[in-house]
């Protein structure tokens, strides 16, 4: 194990990045935590612990972003770890998010995610060490009906992630990606997920099947936070970190059946697909 890191981590009002938070103090790491709103009711939750920073921090806001940086190196000096956990879903058939419904969880999930991290960066790649933790989910790695949409800036955050891993690794510097399954947190709820306003019938078995059981599975997921933080804990402080670490035996079993169809289809089309090359390609 490392000694004493420096985090940063963004939504940390409540769910992961709450227990992160938790986990990274208790461990006697320092954090800096950062919410949209009521640094000081955070900062009381959390204790009012002298090793933690609440900051404020929409990360659609890239001068925002900076200023956290700034404000994390003024306290402690250096930033370790950084915790991209900003995020929201949206529950929608492809077809039924809107432009403005779909360009608004991009903003936050894909864009706000990039506009801390070259907030950051800097500061690791100056002292040559440091670990980028973007928060994916099971999303990421497999499309599910109604999910779609979300999923698809978990797709981003999946082939961004890889190639800063590629890109940071002869600079000293991590990156992973985490793909959390169904965790117990307030994700299904109106604070954390969008519905769309449009709703398409002919996607009622379905699109229409997934909104009836997140209603129902609402805070009965498989997955706790509290254990989710303590293996990102481990993560943070292990000397060789994967670059993908899915967590929970769902996202196990989603991923499992994707590349069981995904190499089947390999198999049954690999005529056509070796087929391609010009003659004089070299194999």
């Amino acid at each position: 194990m490392n000694t004493e890191k420096v985090w940063v981590i963004t939504g940390a009002s409540r769910g992961f990045g709450f227990e992160i938070a938790k986990a990274a103090l208790a461990k006697g790491d320092k954090v800096v935590a950062t919410v949209r709103s009521k640094p000081a009711q955070l900062a009381a939750q959390l204790g009012n612990d002298p090793n933690l920073l609440v900051t404020i921090l929409d990360v659609t806001n890239e001068d925002q972003a900076k200023t956290v940086a700034t404000a994390a190196i003024g306290k402690f000096g250096r930033i370790d770890v950084l915790v991209n956990n900003a995020g929201f879903g949206i529950l929608s058939a492809v077809e039924e998010g809107t432009d403005a419904e779909v360009r608004r969880n991009y903003d936050t999930n894909v864009f706000g995610l990039l506009n801390v991290c070259r907030a950051v960066l800097p500061h690791m790649r100056k002292v040559r060490s440091g670990h980028v933790i973007n928060l994916s989910s099971v999303g990421g790695l497999t499309g599910v009906p109604g999910w779609g949409l979300y999923g698809s800036t978990k797709f981003a955050v999946e082939g961004i992630t890889e190639a800063m891993a590629a890109e940071l690794a002869p600079l000293g510097i991590f990156a992973t990606t985490v793909e959390p399954g169904f965790f117990r947190t307030d994700f299904l709820d109106a604070s954390s997920l969008d519905r769309t306003s449009n709703v398409i019938s002919d996607y009622a078995a379905t699109v229409g099947n997934m909104r009836d059981f997140a209603s129902q599975a609402n805070h009965k997921q498989p997955g706790s936070a509290v254990k989710l933080a303590q293996a990102i804990l481990k993560l943070a402080h292990s000397q060789q970190p994967p670059v993908h670490l899915p967590l929970g035996k769902d996202t196990l079993k989603f991923f499992g059946e994707k590349m069981d169809k995904f190499n089947a289809e390999i198999k049954e089309w690999n005529e056509v697909i070796t087929s391609t090359d010009h003659e004089d390609a070299i194999a």
